[in-house]
């Protein structure tokens, strides 16, 4: 989709959940840490999954989030749940791969909070198949979120943190950066240029008092997983609220402190040693 939609305080479609929010209680109350008060943070694909634990996180630190999702019921209602807690939380309904989605939802996110400080890409998409068996259609798709997305949402945003004379971009990586098994031909080349792209985007914009980090996560009880694979072992897996600790923990270091790869895994990975 090409027009990108920001939530309101009282939209109609956003179904609260109540006040309480589940992975807030290491942190206390929405605002009572501060570690990213006056903070802005884009998180794409924040309406689920890590993303949506990202959001919690990052919203209990005191930070204002923007959800970006193209499921627009899951991220709107994730901003009301935020809201009702008394956080600052917007949502809107765009397509990362599309440039001029990608643009408009990092103008509407400097419209709605004034600036952005942290773009964490999030969104992803996988399909699982041989190699003959996997269209042209599948592949682009794939490519488009995982690849394609953050490119464009980072070359929309980086000029924007130039200005700023700072700012952190952060991309979701996994093991599938590192290691390959068979059936993900897509998958595994998307996220291995997304590392790529992520160190080349480190080096070129250090110099501006950007930050780049890439997250390579291990496997996580998140309906990416789970959805498509209902046999898999939940005992090989990690709390997705854990990776979204660590990615805090890579925000709050100090301005003279970049961390450029953070791998985070379960204790019983399997597709890594």
């Amino acid at each position: 989709m090409e027009d990108t939609q920001v939530s309101g305080a009282d939209d109609s479609g956003a179904q609260a959940s109540g006040s309480a929010m589940p992975g807030m209680d290491a942190f206390g109350p929405i605002g009572a840490a501060t570690g990213l008060a006056g903070k802005t943070v884009l998180v794409t694909g924040g309406g689920g999954g890590l993303g949506a634990a990202l959001c919690r996180t990052l919203a209990a630190a005191g930070a204002s989030v923007m959800i970006g999702d193209r499921d627009r019921e899951n991220a709107y209602a994730l901003a009301e749940t935020l809201r009702n807690a008394n956080a600052s939380a917007q949502a809107m309904e765009f397509d990362v791969g599309d440039p001029r989605s990608a643009e408009r939802a990092v103008a509407s996110t400097v419209e709605v909070f004034g600036g952005i400080d942290v773009l964490i890409n999030n969104a992803g998409t996988d399909v699982t198949c041989p190699l003959e068996d996997l269209s042209y259609e599948q592949w682009d798709r794939v490519v488009h979120t995982n690849l394609y997305g953050p490119f464009l949402m980072s070359k929309f945003a980086a000029p924007l943190m130039k200005k700023q004379g700072r700012g952190h971009i952060v991309n979701i990586a996994s093991t599938a950066s590192k290691r390959a098994w068979p059936n993900a031909a897509a998958y595994h080349a998307s996220k291995w240029g997304l590392l790529g792209l992520s160190h080349a985007l480190h080096a070129e914009l250090r110099p501006h008092n950007i930050k780049v980090t890439a997250v390579i996560a291990g496997g996580m009880r998140t309906p990416f997983l789970l959805d498509r694979f209902p046999d898999i072992d939940i005992a090989t897996l990690q709390d997705p609220m854990n990776v979204a600790r660590a990615v805090l923990g890579a925000l709050q270091l100090p301005d003279e402190t970049v961390i450029p790869e953070l791998m985070v895994l379960p204790m019983r990975e399997t597709s890594w040693p």
